[in-house]
């Protein structure tokens, strides 16, 4: 999977939660606080010597190459610019030519700002929980000067409605994995009440399929996910389409993307 994306951010060292790697069977997070040579491990912590892999992160991650340095409010996560090409050819196959998108769980804003680039007749409405996200996705949407990607929203995935009238299209990547079942459940439920008829729900991220043989970094990945937190974990595929179907979205198509992920749509009957 790479390793954990670094920043510096408002004076510390800090890692991304919406887009962290796994080595090995560990999850790297750096410390918080006023030491930001303080490193945190959330699993396997003997895996490295802390007192090594401290030094190199001030200058570099764990393999060595160089720590993203960002201004304050604003986040990088390598991930999205690794995919954000290959995630934007699919969605080209499956969005109108103008409309009104919605990205739940929008993370550093990246994939915000070049989707909403390529996509210059859809109103992109980015959206995230988590407050320095939001700052980060503002930041970004600021420096890139696109009038069409809209300031970020507080957006829950569980909530009851989302009161934002009808929608073209729902975008969620890499969430469903690192968040409850009843999470990914939510999203459906308020995707397929949000949508118009027609409307697509796409989905990206690692999945289990069944009778496709499963790729080791995708078990160790649930794994150590199942570690960090017993609610997350790679969702199997069939089950998500059971739910999607349930609510009225069916499965328009499922396409095998880089590093074991899939792109996944549904469309609102």
């Amino acid at each position: 999977m790479g390793s954990l994306p670094v920043a510096l951010v408002d004076g510390r060292f800090e890692g991304f939660t919406e887009a962290f790697d796994i080595v090995g069977n560990s999850i790297f997070a750096l410390g918080t606080g006023d030491d930001p040579h303080r490193l945190k491990c959330s699993i396997g912590a003997t895996r490295f010597g802390f007192g090594n892999t401290a030094s190199r992160l001030m200058t570099g991650d764990i393999h060595g190459r160089p720590i993203v340095r960002s201004p304050p409010m604003k986040l990088h996560a390598p991930a999205a610019a690794r995919n954000r090409e290959v995630i934007a050819t699919v969605l080209k196959t499956l969005l109108p030519a103008s409309g009104r998108l919605l990205e739940v769980a929008s993370g550093s804003g990246e994939h915000a700002v070049y989707f909403a680039g390529q996509f210059p007749g859809i109103e992109y409405q980015p959206s995230d929980l988590d407050e320095r996200a939001r700052r980060s996705i503002a930041a970004h949407i600021a420096e890139s000067g696109l009038v069409n990607a809209l300031p970020p929203l507080s957006i829950d995935a569980e909530a009851k409605e989302w009161s934002l009238g009808e929608l073209d299209a729902v975008l969620n990547i890499n969430m469903i994995h690192v968040s409850p079942w009843s999470a990914c459940v939510g999203l459906l439920e308020r995707a397929a009440a949000a949508l118009k008829p027609g409307g697509v729900l796409f989905l990206y991220g690692p999945y289990f399929q069944e009778g496709v043989e499963t790729a080791l970094s995708n078990i160790s990945f649930d794994k150590s996910l199942r570690q960090r937190d017993p609610q997350w974990g790679v969702r199997r595929l069939d089950a998500v389409i059971a739910e999607a179907t349930a609510r009225g979205l069916h499965h328009d198509c499922t396409i095998a993307m880089p590093a074991n992920n899939l792109s996944v749509a549904f469309r609102k009957a």
